[in-house]
């Protein structure tokens, strides 16, 4: 993708990420009062379904915690070093420490309060927006799942429909354990996803091109010659022949 692309598509993520947070700020009664009610319904959902409450505890807690992104993150970079796709292994390791520290920044920026109840399910620290489990969710899936599309073979969707479903059930699914396990309010979500996807988009840029899968060319070095057999590798990485 070409990097003024990615730069639209970040400014555009951040400029709705922006509005919502002054909403936010403001105090805009449409959005508190959907919110509200939004939060409270789940809630009375969670206080009466303690089964589905505590596996919502345990894919917020343990699969999609915030560690875990970033321990996944840093076990990829592990292997695209290893692989020496230096490029790609940097974008993952920029990616996601620069959404940490925006996601801390935005959080010390706005101060939201986080919703409380008198029987809470679950509890949280620190401010509440923009949620820090959606963002990092976010950050790590799309960038992972960039690289791993660029892996695939062409022609073989099975993979690749499996790597888009991990994807967005992890982005989505945080989403609404954050809310339903009421410590943030739907606007805290949605600013994850905004912001992560800017997060993401922006930090790509310096690191083009990405290494990836390509096929070989005529006339370039370790193509076969017309008429050979021999097979080429078709992987091109940065700093190395295949």
């Amino acid at each position: 993708m070409r990097p003024r692309r990615l730069l639209r598509y970040a400014a555009a993520l951040t400029l709705a990420g922006v509005v919502l947070l002054l909403l936010v700020l403001t105090g805009w009664r449409p959005l508190w009062d959907a919110e509200r009610a939004v939060v409270a319904a789940l809630h009375r959902t969670a206080v009466g379904e303690p089964g589905w409450t505590h596996a919502n505890r345990v894919l917020t807690d343990w699969v999609w915690d915030p560690v875990t992104m970033r321990l996944l993150a840093a076990a990829s970079a592990a292997v695209l070093l290893a692989r020496r796709m230096v490029r790609a292994a940097a974008w993952v390791a920029t990616a996601t420490l620069t959404g940490l520290g925006a996601q801390n920044a935005l959080k010390a920026l706005v101060g939201r309060e986080r919703p409380v109840f008198p029987d809470p399910v679950d509890s949280a620290h620190f401010h509440a927006f923009p949620s820090g489990h959606v963002m990092t969710a976010t950050i790590v899936c799309a960038v992972l799942l960039v690289l791993g599309l660029r892996e695939g073979r062409a022609g073989r969707r099975g993979p690749q429909v499996g790597l888009w479903a991990i994807a967005a059930v992890s982005v989505l699914g945080v989403g609404f354990t954050r809310v339903y396990l009421g410590v943030h309010w739907p606007a805290d979500v949605v600013a994850g996803w905004l912001f992560g996807g800017a997060v993401a988009a922006v930090t790509a840029v310096p690191f083009l091109p990405l290494d990836r899968r390509r096929p070989p060319t005529r006339g370039t070095v370790g193509s076969p010659e017309p008429g050979s057999t021999t097979t080429a590798p078709g992987f091109s990485s940065e700093g190395s022949a295949g």
